[in-house]
């Protein structure tokens, strides 16, 4: 079996910087024809100036004649100014603005404490200039269960948000459970989107723990419940414009996973395409497939879709151990297992 569909665009994807950013760039650029670059490095992208110089660098590694274009997006912080928004907006290269809650994940410790509080001149900014605002759904409240971190935030942060500013276009990164499915859905297409993971496709909170701990599968939002697993999978696999791709691919090196305390985040750029398109087989529903993978998204974004084209053939192929870099070695999701779809370009 073979299928041609338009190249996708990974809509939520960490490239990190030197030696690792020279080691997984490639991965993604040969499947993928434009990617949201997550500002979370050290230190963070906030600024325009910042995210510019970011670009370069990601220019540079990329394997020679490759078309992939980074899309850059700034960190937003208590302290962002709606000067720097104009500035983002008028650089042409910065196409949203990301929310972490402070403390939420990886390098989020400089992100927002008082959104309400703090970033409404900005947010209001970003509305003038139609720049979306990327979010990391989860509250930080030591007080709430980390299972329940999406929903309380939907409903304390999010829901407020869209009243205050029903013009603001969001993207709930990386839905985890039903609650924000029903949320997405229940909003104003074109202007409240997500964007789903591989792993919250076809993993669940069991996967952390079967046959001992596994590094490998934690990520934040951390993995939940088969119920929330398989809502996830029917909105995807509904042919539903609100939902499109995003890998939220987070490289590690292997001895920051299997350590004391682990870094959370899942390189899965070598198998998404993958293992999107199993769901997709195995839901019956593979001609919605490049909706979800490449239409969605750039719609959403307000730019033109990829002419160019990627195939994706029925053909056993073995994921790697490891993959090797400088400093040493990052692990991909599944790794040294059998995957039954092999994507290539056309």
């Amino acid at each position: 079996m073979e299928l041609s569909i338009t190249r996708p665009d990974d809509w939520h994807l960490h490239l990190r910087d030197g030696k690792l950013l020279e080691a997984v760039i490639p991965h993604s650029a040969h499947h993928f024809g434009r990617a949201i670059i997550m500002p979370n490095l050290k230190p963070p992208i906030t600024t325009t100036a910042a995210a510019m110089a970011y670009r370069e660098s990601i220019l540079k590694a990329l394997p020679i004649n490759s078309g992939f274009t980074p899309l850059m997006t700034l960190y937003l912080t208590d302290s962002t100014t709606p000067a720097e928004i104009k500035l983002a907006k008028e650089s042409g290269v910065i196409y949203a603005v990301k929310l972490y809650p402070a403390g939420a994940t990886t390098n989020s410790q400089d992100g927002v404490t008082d959104l309400f509080g703090k970033c409404m001149p900005v947010i209001e900014e970003m509305v003038k200039h139609n720049m979306p605002l990327l979010v990391h759904g989860e509250v930080t409240s030591p007080e709430v269960d980390i299972f329940d971190r999406e929903k309380v935030f939907i409903e304390t942060v999010l829901s407020p948000l869209v009243l205050k500013f029903p013009q603001l276009k969001v993207v709930m990164e990386h839905v985890t459970t039903m609650d924000a499915v029903k949320f997405v859905e229940s909003c104003a297409e074109g202007r409240i989107a997500a964007t789903v993971t591989p792993q919250h496709l076809v993993l669940n909170r069991n996967s952390l723990f079967q046959g001992g701990l596994q590094p490998h599968n934690y990520c934040l939002p951390v993995l939940k419940r088969e119920t929330h697993r398989q809502a996830i999978v029917s909105a995807v696999t509904s042919g539903s414009k609100r939902f499109f791709l995003g890998t939220d691919s987070a490289p590690h090196d292997r001895l920051k996973k299997e350590c004391p305390c682990g870094c959370a985040g899942i390189y899965n750029a070598p198998v998404a395409l993958a293992v999107y398109a199993k769901v997709f087989e195995e839901a019956g529903a593979l001609d919605k497939l490049e909706a979800f993978t490449s239409f969605n998204g750039p719609d959403f974004y307000g730019l033109p879709r990829n002419t160019s084209k990627i195939t994706l053939r029925k053909t056993p192929w073995k994921v790697p151990e490891s993959f090797s870099y400088a400093s040493g070695h990052v692990v991909p999701m599944f790794a040294g297992e059998m995957l039954d779809w092999l994507p290539s370009p056309v």
